[in-house]
């Protein structure tokens, strides 16, 4: 009977367990939409700029990298479905997806998972950053690459999406660092 009783917290713990993990995943899901939603139009590039990439370095930093990806998977998964959760100054849905800003954004679980990868490794605002800049350096190379596609050059593609971001990307992977390491304390 004892064993029985003991068998019975043991799933039960595990399911209040899982439905804390499915509801922070979502969570950070949302925090994701709210800040993709963020937006600075730039007049001379399809590429806004905006602070869902900053979202997706916190997620990632905060999180881990199973969770960060699964948020950034689910916000993907919420925009591709049509909900709004894309920035407000393309077309939404999938055709976002398929636009300028579309390797930015197929690269955001792999940014979430590789932030958090190595933020895993150790905690300290010089891992959270190193961690940050080498997930931002994936998120350029699928944004870039996917511009250039589209433009049928690489020049065009830095100039529309490289230039103009760098000095607000420095910014947020050193912000994104820091409040990693204090909201980690948390989750």
């Amino acid at each position: 009977m004892r064993a029985a009783v003991q068998s019975e917290g043991v799933v039960a713990g595990r399911s209040s367990s899982l439905v804390k993990q499915a509801g922070i995943v979502i969570c950070a899901g949302a925090v994701i939409a709210v800040c993709s939603r963020l937006v600075l139009p730039l007049p001379f590039t399809p590429v806004p700029l905006t602070l869902g990439n900053f979202a997706v370095l916190l997620v990632g930093l905060t999180l881990g990298s199973r969770r960060g990806f699964a948020a950034a998977a689910l916000y993907l998964a919420w925009g591709a479905m049509g909900l709004p959760v894309f920035s407000p100054s393309g077309p939404g849905g999938l055709a976002q997806l398929l636009g300028p800003t579309g390797g930015y954004l197929w690269a955001y679980p792999v940014v979430a998972f590789a932030a958090g990868f190595i933020a895993e490794r150790g905690a300290s605002f010089v891992r959270n950053a190193l961690a940050g800049a080498i997930a931002e350096a994936m998120l350029f190379a699928g944004g870039l690459s996917w511009l250039a596609m589209l433009t049928h050059s690489w020049e065009r593609a830095a100039f529309f999406g490289l230039y103009p971001f760098l000095f607000a990307e420095v910014m947020k992977i050193m912000l994104a660092a820091a409040i990693a390491l204090r909201l980690r304390r948390f989750v």
